[in-house]
């Protein structure tokens, strides 16, 4: 009686080992990125709150019906521009309207900036707000922003 043996071959397992590594060697560069993308999310996620803020101050301003000035807005006094936007400057403008931004990972260069202050390379990664028109845009000008 002859016994048969059963099992792979050489073969048939290299051929696996080589495609296992051709998946790993693809799927391993789409996990290592993660931090250009969360940094990214991050950017969109500030430049929507100050466009949010942004608009709610314009919306107070065309309830009221001012010309512009120092407002109260959601307990915070906010200066906005005679377009209804706030300003961009100073501590009184677009700054007081998200002031969750500030100290939270992000920091307010005063004129009309956001710039990360964890995980971000300073100063080339940022949010600008644009007061005339109350929008934001994320703004990279460096390899290390996305």
């Amino acid at each position: 009686m002859s016994k048969q043996q059963s099992g792979f071959t050489l073969i048939e397992l290299v051929v696996v080992i080589v495609i296992l590594g051709l998946l790993a060697a693809t799927a391993l560069p789409r996990f290592v990125n993660l931090t250009g993308q969360a940094r990214l999310a991050s950017l969109q996620g500030v430049a929507g709150a100050v466009r949010s803020g942004a608009v709610l101050a314009r919306a107070q301003v065309l309830v009221n019906g001012s010309n512009g000035g120092t407002m109260n807005i959601d307990g915070a006094n906010v200066t906005v521009n005679t377009s209804g936007y706030p300003v961009a400057a100073g501590a009184n403008g677009i700054a007081a309207m998200v002031t969750g931004v500030v100290g939270q990972g992000y920091t307010y260069d005063g004129t009309s900036r956001f710039i990360p202050t964890n995980g971000g390379v300073s100063g080339t990664c940022s949010v600008l707000y644009a007061e005339a028109t109350g929008t934001a845009t994320v703004e990279s000008s460096a390899p290390g922003c996305p």
